[in-house]
């Protein structure tokens, strides 16, 4: 028999495993159920929520808008480091969870809850992401993970499930992948895409239009940054949520931001994933190019030295560690002179800084000019080229003595 459990906090998002997480924790646990789901952008997958949580049997349902949280506290901090996880994810759900984990905790806590639950499989990464988030909060939370638990352990086992209780749930034969939606992304995983031989099927994409059939006309923007963060479009000032909305919007419109990986997650399989990152994708390269004539050349390559493992912290789940505190301070400091504007060509799937300008700029046109100037004796290179010779003429008369 599973321990004595009066109320549980169940992450609930409204799809098949929730749904059916739902019903199974008041029929095996007999306690009342929480639900609680976070607005962080999934569009129309938040409409009806509420309705389908308490016809589940959920005894209430917290509904948060966390849009400007998520963008402003989680992805904008990310971004001043231009975190990518092996060369190509930006992060999108693993920067997700740790918001929705802290929320859940805090709900948790109004609610006088012994436990909190989420509806992530034992094979993934967010299981461990969820649940370290849980534990760095509160090193006593009861936490029931049903994946680990039941013997529903196929989604076929689970639809049947949720047809023998009449649950509405929006998967279907045709399209039997799993998607996680927010404001900087769309995932899509298993299924059809788990050959990773297998293209996908064009129909699958929502935030982005094949380069193939983007606008044959090229549109050039412009972004403002201060301090690392962007701040505005176009000199039209927006809030952190609304201003990577317009550039999902602008990205999606031009095919800008797909991804097809094959990563390796934290528990020690390599998993296929596709992703849809339009407006992160023209970020991280706008913030580079303000990064590149604000940015002193140590620090730059010493703070590139270390962006694996700020992105690895954030994949495998370490969000609320004294190491992401750390680095995320770190990197804050190196961002207070990343201000100013950044040009932009969208057209066909890319994006190419077209200009840079910057009154914290590093860049002096009259050392770097290839005319005459009076600041830079070209002379003096030869000194700096033989010292730094040195230890290879060391090398080479050794080896030929």
């Amino acid at each position: 028999m599973p321990e004595k459990i009066k109320k549980v906090v169940l992450a609930y998002s409204g799809g098949l495993d929730t749904s059916v997480i739902l019903k199974w924790l008041i029929e095996t646990y007999k306690c009342d159920v929480v639900a609680f789901s976070a607005d962080i952008g999934q569009e129309e997958e938040i409409d009806d929520i509420e309705e389908k949580a308490l016809k589940t049997g959920a005894v209430k349902v917290y509904i948060d808008d966390l849009k400007e949280t998520f963008v402003a506290d989680y992805v904008f901090p990310a971004f001043r480091a231009n975190a990518i996880y092996e060369g190509q994810y930006l992060l999108g759900t693993s920067l997700a969870r740790p918001l929705i984990a802290k929320r859940q905790m805090e709900i948790a806590k109004i609610e006088e809850a012994d436990a909190v639950s989420h509806g992530a499989t034992g094979k993934g990464n967010d299981q461990v992401r969820f649940e370290l988030s849980y534990l760095a909060l509160d090193p006593h939370i009861h936490i029931i993970a049903p994946w680990r638990e039941w013997e529903l352990n196929s989604r076929t086992s689970l639809m049947e499930f949720a047809g023998k209780h009449r649950i509405k749930v929006p998967v279907t034969p045709a399209k039997p992948y799993s998607t996680d939606r927010n404001l900087l992304h769309i995932s899509y995983e298993g299924g059809i895409l788990e050959d990773p031989w297998k293209e996908p099927s064009e129909d699958m994409f929502t935030l982005t239009v094949s380069p193939r059939n983007a606008p044959d006309e090229p549109e050039i923007i412009e972004i403002t940054f201060i301090q690392g963060d962007p701040v505005a479009i176009n000199d039209i000032n927006m809030s952190p949520a609304n201003l990577l909305k317009e550039l999902n919007r602008l990205g999606g419109r031009h095919g800008i931001g797909r991804a097809d990986i094959v990563e390796n997650r934290f528990v020690g399989m390599k998993s296929r994933g596709v992703y849809e990152t339009p407006g992160g994708t023209i970020l991280r390269l706008a913030h580079m190019a303000v990064e590149s004539i604000t940015m002193d050349r140590e620090v730059m390559h010493l703070r590139d030295s270390l962006i694996p493992k700020y992105s690895e912290i954030i994949y495998n789940g370490f969000w609320f560690s004294p190491e992401m505190k750390l680095l995320q301070n770190m990197i804050d400091m190196t961002q207070k002179n990343v201000s100013g504007v950044v040009r932009i060509e969208l057209y066909k799937g890319n994006c190419r800084i077209l200009g840079r300008r910057s009154d914290e700029s590093l860049y002096k046109e009259d050392f770097a000019t290839f005319e005459d100037d009076s600041v830079y004796s070209q002379k003096d290179a030869e000194g700096f080229i033989r010292l730094n010779a040195l230890r290879l003429r060391i090398q080479n008369m050794l080896n030929s003595a």
